[in-house]
């Protein structure tokens, strides 16, 4: 294992770049939707701030409480709950930091899909940092195929919940956000789409 990953673990780089930036600072409380193991928690963990997360799989979140119990004993195992993003029973605008990383485009559906983000952004505090990755089908429009509705086959063979750049517009004015970058799209080899949607909720 290579210094920096000893400290930051699994951290998703765009994740990583906030925290450069000093957005994610010291003091802050982070809400992680749909936190999987915690592979984006360790640096956050060790450094004390206030984590919660949650996820549908109970073993994914016993996981991510045993590392809270590792990096930062004093953290309450209830800061991690075996539940829906879309039914989190967290209270409203609670949190300064919103991480949904690889988690909205599971939605099956378009009620799903509004039910898991909006379940998101009622924890966040006005003037919170919500930051967000999903698939999308930016750049490789040409690629993919529809399924039902805004479910695509990609060409990765796996199926996915897919956005574009004029919804994730429209869902930022709906939201009361405001973005923070440009969206920010990778592309990998033709295969799949990834975006990065960086907002402050004004409202």
């Amino acid at each position: 294992m290579s210094p920096l990953q000893s400290v930051f673990g699994q951290i998703d780089i765009y994740l990583f770049d906030q925290l450069l930036r000093g957005r994610i600072a010291p003091g802050m409380c982070i809400f992680d939707a749909g936190c999987g193991t915690g592979r984006n928690l360790a640096y956050l963990l060790r450094e004390g701030y206030d984590v919660f997360g949650v996820d549908a799989d109970p073993q994914a979140v016993a996981a991510a409480r045993a590392l809270a119990a590792s990096l930062a004993p004093g953290l309450p195992p209830g800061n991690f709950r075996a539940e829906p993003v879309e039914a989190t029973t967290f209270p409203d605008r609670f949190a300064d930091v919103l991480i949904s990383s690889a988690v909205l485009h599971f939605a099956r559906d378009d009620a799903q899909f509004d039910a898991m983000l909006h379940g998101s952004w009622r924890v966040l505090k006005s003037g919170g940092l919500f930051f967000c990755r999903l698939a999308s089908s930016i750049g490789i429009e040409d690629r993919v195929k529809r399924i039902d509705g805004q479910r695509f086959l990609l060409p990765d063979g796996t199926e996915r919940y897919l956005v574009n750049e004029d919804r994730l517009m429209r869902l930022t004015e709906q939201l009361g956000g405001q973005l923070l970058d440009p969206l920010k799209t990778t592309v990998v080899q033709n295969q799949r789409a990834m975006t990065t949607w960086v907002l402050r909720r004004i409202a």
